[in-house]
This record gives structure tokens, sequence and C-alpha cells, in this order.
């Protein structure tokens, strides 16, 4: 199984590029492109700027052997959905996201539920359901355009129902296209007491695309490295081999440098791409 890592350049595209090759060197095939995720950067700018842009982050991963397996379209914190012209305005920034994706050479994009009553409260969930099969019955049709896969994550907002694994599996099935599939967040699960291992297998093979992979207190959203929290990574590892999990082991969280000398940081790094190996492949 390949292994990847979160990589979110800005601004000022060009000086980070460099990034990609460090990523090859610390042992991981691919990058997870949260780029799109805040939409007020380099990658929201004039067509022709960011065409450029684009060119370049694609021409810079082929060369260094790094694949962009996964995207992260919009998301705003907290959710700006309230409003119709809220909602119309993410949905422009998140089709323009799809033709990133591919413009990249990317296949897949990550992305949220919207949020029309906030992040921890559902007074009204049959009008957030309608809202949310209404706007991605539509983003799906621009991302069949676009070629690229939308993948719909499991949130760690337990009032909400489009939250845990299972409800979001259902309301892939309600959208009822190929390119509409699952994202899995690991660190999402335990928030919602669900375990990522049985939420892998009631998903299976047909529906799960990408993964998010980070640890927890199973309380909070910490985005804390594998194996430093509350999931069982054996028997969540063991999970995606039986179902013949052929996606990539793309992880959410990286080291954080403070405190530690450039020698430091570099080794941890070596030693999370070495962990995520032996988590995926056993």
């Amino acid at each position: 199984m390949r292994t990847g890592i979160q990589w979110c350049p800005e601004y000022d595209v060009g000086s980070k590029l460099g990034e990609l090759y460090v990523i090859k060197e610390l042992g991981y095939d691919c990058v997870d492109l949260q780029s799109f995720c805040h939409t007020e950067n380099d990658f929201f700018g004039q067509p022709e700027e960011t065409e450029k842009i684009f060119k370049l982050v694609h021409d810079t991963a082929a060369d260094a052997g790094i694949t962009i397996s996964q995207t992260h379209g919009p998301w705003r914190w907290p959710p700006q959905d309230a409003t119709k012209e809220e909602r119309d305005e993410r949905y422009e920034k998140m089709v323009r996201s799809l033709y990133g994706t591919a413009a990249v050479g990317c296949t897949d994009m990550v992305i949220h539920p919207i949020m029309p009553f906030g992040d921890y409260q559902n007074p009204h969930p049959q009008e957030f359901l309608e809202m949310n099969l209404e706007f991605f019955g539509r983003l799906t049709e621009e991302a069949v355009k676009a070629g690229v896969v939308i993948d719909f994550e499991n949130m760690p907002m337990p009032a909400l129902s489009l939250a845990t694994p299972y409800q979001i599996l259902d309301f892939v099935k309600k959208i009822n296209s190929p390119n509409f599939r699952v994202c899995l967040d690991t660190g999402h699960c335990a928030v919602t007491k669900n375990d990522p291992a049985e939420a892998v297998r009631a998903i299976g093979k047909e529906y799960l695309r990408v993964l998010h992979v980070h640890d927890n207190d199973g309380k909070g959203d910490f985005h804390w490295l594998p194996e430093t929290g509350v999931i069982n990574w054996g028997d969540f590892s063991k999970a995606l081999h039986e179902i013949g999990y052929e996606g990539v082991f793309s992880l959410e969280t990286d080291v954080k440098s403070a405190g530690l000398s450039p020698e430091e940081y570099k080794a941890q790094r070596i030693k999370l791409a070495q962990t995520a190996k032996r988590l995926a492949n056993g």
C-alpha cells in the first residue's frame, strides 16, 4: 500500500515546491494537497495565474516522483453555510477546486458536509439532509465533467446527522454515483466513538476511496501522530487488507518542529514515514 502525507502550500507556492522532494526523501509516495481548503490564497486567484500554479505543482510532483493522491476542498471555520449567498459562494469555490484538482493531476477531492445550522447543532435534520442532497447532487454533476471523484468525509461533530462513518455511507449511497465516495477520517471516528477498523469493514472496498489518518484521545480532534492515542492501529490495518483497500494510507498529521533541532525534526519525520509504511503494510 502506498503512503502519503498532507501538504498545504498557500502563498508564494513556487518557493514551497522543494518540499515535494523532501517528502519523497522521507519515504512517502503521495501527498494530500490541502491548499483548496482555504479560499483566500494563491490557488483562488485569476484564472491565468492559477493555471500557472497548477502546472508548476503538477510538473514538480511528477519530477519528484510524488503522486498527488487527493486534495481537500473548501472548508471554512466556523462554518459559513447559513445563507443561500454563502452556500452559492462555497459551491462556486468547490467547482473551481474540482477543476483545480484535475489540473494538478489528481482524481480525488475530499469535502465536508455543508453545515447551515452550525457545526455542533442540528435543529432541523430533515432540512439539513435535503440541503446537502441538493448541494452535492449538483456538485457531483460537475465532478463527472471534471473527471474527479468527490470523497465525503465523516465528521467529529456528534450532534450532526451527517457525522459518523455510517451516516456518511448512507448519504453516499443516496447520491448514487461512482463519482461520489467515502473519505474515512480515523480521528473523527474516535471522537464519535466509532471504531475505525469496523468502519472500514462496514464501508467496504466499493465505497472506501481515501483516508485521513491520525490519532487522538477519543475526545477532541487533535490530529496526533498514529500510536499516540486511543485507536487500535493493528486492527485498522488488518481491516484495510481484509476489504482489499486499493487507496493510499494518507496521514493528515505531521511532526511539529517546535523545540526540535533541524536534525531531530528530520529524524522524527523519517520515523513517522516508517510508521506509516509499517501500519499500512504490516
